[in-house]
C-alpha cells in the first residue's frame, strides 16, 4: 500500500504507572515512520480529552496500561470514527483483565499456572499455597508482582498488590525460562528467551534506564528443539486467539523443567523500542523495526 498518503497520529504517555515507558515506545515509533508516511505526529494523551490532528488516517497507540491497553481508548476512538492499531475494545479490555483472559485461556485448553481470586480482606492465607505468584489483575509491566517463598513474603506481596487493585490473582509458582511469543497478523514470531542477571522479570530488569539497577539478557531464536518451540509457539497462537485479539500481541510464557510451556498473559501494547522484545523477534525473520510499525499500520486499517 501507499503509505506516503497516510497521516499518522502516534499516541503516547497515558495517565497510568507506565507512562514514562510509553513515551519512550512512542517516540521510537514516530522516528522509525517519520520518513516512510505523508505525515507523523506525536500526541501525548493523559485522559479522554486529547485532541487528534485534523485529518488524522490512524492513530497509532503505544499507551502501555490503562487507558491505553485497557479498551477505554479504543473506545473512544471509535466514538470518534478513527481507525486505530491492533487490538479492538472487546479483546483489549480481555487481554488486560488477567482474570477474564486466564478464564478463557482455561475453557480452550491452554496450558496456564492454576490461581485463585481473592479479596485481601477475605483471604485466608494458610490456605495459599506456596510458593507462588501475587500480582494485581490489570496492570501491565509486572507492576505490583511478586513471587512469594514463604509465608513471611506472603502478607507483604498482598499488601503490595492490593494497592492498585482490590481483587488479587494468586497464581502456582513455575520455576523455568522466561519466553515471549510475538504473534503478527496470525502467525508467530520467533521467540525471545528472557534471562533477568537477577530476580525475575520485573520493571526493573524490563526497563533497567527506568531504575538505578537490574538489566536483563535476551535470546532470539530461544534456544530449544524443534518441538518444544512448535508447542510454545502453538500455545501462545492458542492463547491470542482465545481472546480474540486482531492484528498482533506478544504472549508471556514459562518454560518448566520438563519443557512444557505454560501461558501467562498476552500483552496487546507491548513495549515498541527497537530494543523492545515484539521488534527483535521480528527483527530475528528480516523486519526490521521501521517495517514492523509499517505492517501493524497496514493490518490494523479497514
Amino acid at each position: 500500500m501507499d503509505f506516503t498518503q497516510l497521516k499518522v497520529a502516534v499516541l503516547a504517555g497515558g495517565p497510568g504507572s507506565e507512562r514514562k515507558i510509553s513515551l519512550r515506545s512512542a517516540a521510537s515509533v514516530q522516528e522509525a515512520i517519520s520518513d516512510k508516511v505523508g505525515q507523523s505526529l506525536l500526541v501525548d494523551v493523559t485522559g479522554s480529552d486529547f485532541e487528534l490532528p485534523p485529518g488524522t488516517d490512524i492513530a497509532f497507540n503505544v499507551i502501555h496500561g490503562t487507558y491505553g491497553e485497557d479498551g477505554s481508548l479504543q473506545a473512544e476512538l471509535e466514538r470518534r470514527g478513527v481507525p486505530y492499531t491492533g487490538a479492538r475494545e472487546v479483546s483489549s479490555r480481555l487481554a488486560f483483565d488477567k482474570i477474564k483472559s486466564k478464564e478463557r485461556f482455561v475453557a480452550a485448553g491452554v496450558s496456564t499456572p492454576t490461581s485463585l481470586v481473592a479479596m485481601l480482606d477475605e483471604l485466608d492465607q494458610g490456605t495459599v499455597a506456596l510458593p507462588c505468584v501475587v500480582k494485581p489483575p490489570r496492570e501491565g509491566s509486572s507492576v505490583g508482582v511478586s513471587i512469594v517463598q514463604d509465608a513471611a513474603e506472603l502478607e507483604k506481596a498482598l499488601e503490595e498488590a492490593a494497592k492498585y487493585s482490590p481483587d488479587i490473582l494468586i497464581e502456582s509458582f513455575i520455576r523455568g525460562k522466561e519466553l515471549t511469543v510475538g504473534v503478527l497478523g496470525g502467525e508467530a514470531l520467533p521467540i525471545v528467551h528472557i534471562q533477568p542477571r537477577s530476580g525475575f522479570y520485573d520493571i526493573k530488569n524490563k526497563y533497567p534506564w527506568l531504575m538505578a539497577d537490574g538489566g536483563t539478557d535476551y535470546f532470539c531464536p530461544a534456544d530449544l528443539s524443534d518441538s518444544v518451540t512448535q508447542e510454545v509457539q502453538r500455545q501462545a497462537l492458542m492463547a491470542h486467539n482465545s481472546l480474540g485479539i486482531e492484528v498482533y500481541s506478544r504472549v508471556d510464557v514459562l518454560l518448566d523443567g520438563d519443557e512444557k510451556p505454560w501461558v501467562l498473559e498476552v500483552n496487546t501494547i507491548p513495549g515498541m523500542t527497537e530494543s523492545s522484545l515484539l521488534p527483535k523477534a521480528a527483527a530475528a525473520i528480516g523486519i526490521d523495526f521501521a517495517t514492523l510499525c509499517l505492517k501493524i499500520i497496514e493490518f490494523s486499517l479497514p
